[in-house]
C-alpha cells in the first residue's frame, strides 16, 4: 500500500529484477501463515481478498487476517515522490464493505475479514489535525454497524507545522486526548505506535492499564535491533509486536519469523536468538545480508 514495486521486498540473489514479485509475495504470507507463529496477518485489501476470501486461507488457522483501512499520503513512498514529505493528509482505497467481504455490495461471505488497521499522523497543526480525526470519527462510525474491529496505528509527526519539543510526550497526550472521547464500542483493541524508549512506553501503559500497546517495527535494521525492540517493548508494557519491512527484508522468513516468536515468548534473549538465527541460515546454505559480529550490533538509538 506504500512502497510501490518496493513493497514485496528485495528480489534473490539469482534475480534479474531487484524486487519479488506480488505472486512471490503473497506466496511468503501463506508460508507465515500455515506456520502459524504470528497471530495477525496484515494485509492490503486486495491481497486479503484473494488469500483470506477467495482461498479461504485462514478458515482452518489460528491467524486472524487484517487489511489496511486507510492509507493516508504519508505512507505513499513512491521512489520519485515526495509525498512523505510533506504533512499527512487522510486518504483511503477501500470501502468497509470491499475491505470485509471484497465487494461494495456484498453484507456477508464466508472468509469475511473482520479486522482493519487504520493509522493516523498528527502534525501540532490544529486545521490538518482536525481534519485528519475527523475522518478517523467518520471511519469509526461506519466500521461499528459494520461489524470491522480495528487497531489504531499512531506515527510520530512526519512534517510538524510547529516545532515539537518532546515528540514521544505529544504522540502520548494525543493517544490519551483522542481514546478519552471513544465510547468502549468503537475503541480500536490495540495501538501501533512507534517505540520512543522504556520512559515514553512506560508513561503511557501506566496511564491506562487497558490499553493493549503494541510496537511497529520500523526500519529493517539489524537482527539484533529487531529481536532487542521486542525484548524492551516487553520489558517496558508492550503487548504486541507489529513488523512488516523487518520480516519481509530477512534472509529466511519463517526462520526470522520463529526466533522472533522465541523471544517474546522469553524461550531465547535477543542476543541469542540473533545466534542462533545465523545458525540456522548457515545450515541453510543461505547468505546472510550481514556477518554476525555485525549483525549483533544495536544500530536504533532507542535501544541503546
Amino acid at each position: 500500500m506504500g512502497a510501490g514495486l518496493a513493497a514485496p521486498g528485495p528480489g534473490g540473489a539469482n534475480s534479474r529484477q531487484p524486487f519479488r514479485s506480488l505472486a512471490e509475495y503473497r506466496d511468503l504470507m501463506r508460508e507465515i501463515v500455515r506456520q502459524g507463529l504470528v497471530d495477525i496477518m496484515l494485509m492490503s485489501p486486495s491481497s486479503s481478498e484473494i488469500l483470506a476470501i477467495d482461498e479461504r486461507l485462514f478458515a482452518e488457522s489460528a491467524v486472524t487476517p487484517a487489511a489496511r483501512a486507510n492509507d493516508a499520503t504519508d505512507i505513499w513512498l513512491s521512489q520519485s515522490g515526495v509525498y512523505s514529505a510533506q504533512p499527512s493528509r487522510g486518504f483511503y482505497t477501500s470501502t468497509i464493505a470491499q475491505l470485509r467481504f471484497g465487494s461494495a455490495t456484498t453484507v456477508a461471505g464466508p472468509g469475511a475479514v473482520d479486522l482493519g488497521l487504520y493509522s493516523l499522523t498528527l502534525n501540532n497543526d490544529a486545521a490538518l489535525d482536525r481534519e485528519s480525526l475527523e475522518q478517523y470519527r467518520e471511519f469509526r462510525g461506519a466500521a461499528e454497524p459494520a461489524g470491522l474491529r480495528h487497531f489504531l496505528e499512531i506515527f510520530a509527526p512526519n512534517a510538524p507545522a510547529h516545532p515539537i519539543a518532546d515528540v514521544p510526550r505529544f504522540v502520548n497526550d494525543s493517544i490519551a486526548r483522542l481514546l478519552a472521547g471513544v465510547v468502549r464500542s468503537a475503541r480500536p483493541i490495540f495501538l501501533k505506535i512507534p517505540y520512543f524508549g522504556p520512559a515514553a512506553l512506560e508513561s503511557l501503559c501506566h496511564y491506562d492499564d487497558s490499553l493493549i500497546v503494541g510496537v511497529l517495527g520500523g526500519a529493517a535494521g539489524t537482527t539484533h535491533d529487531a529481536f532487542r525492540l521486542v525484548e524492551e517493548a516487553k520489558k517496558y508494557g508492550a503487548r504486541a509486536a507489529l513488523f512488516g519491512r523487518k520480516i519481509n527484508q530477512a534472509e529466511d522468513q519463517l526462520s526470522f519469523v520463529r526466533f522472533l516468536r522465541a523471544v517474546a515468548d522469553d524461550q531465547l534473549t535477543a542476543a541469542e536468538a540473533a545466534r542462533a538465527y545465523h545458525a540456522e541460515l548457515e545450515r541453510s546454505g543461505l547468505l546472510p545480508h550481514r556477518p554476525l559480529a555485525d549483525d549483533l550490533q544495536l544500530t536504533d538509538p532507542t535501544l541503546q
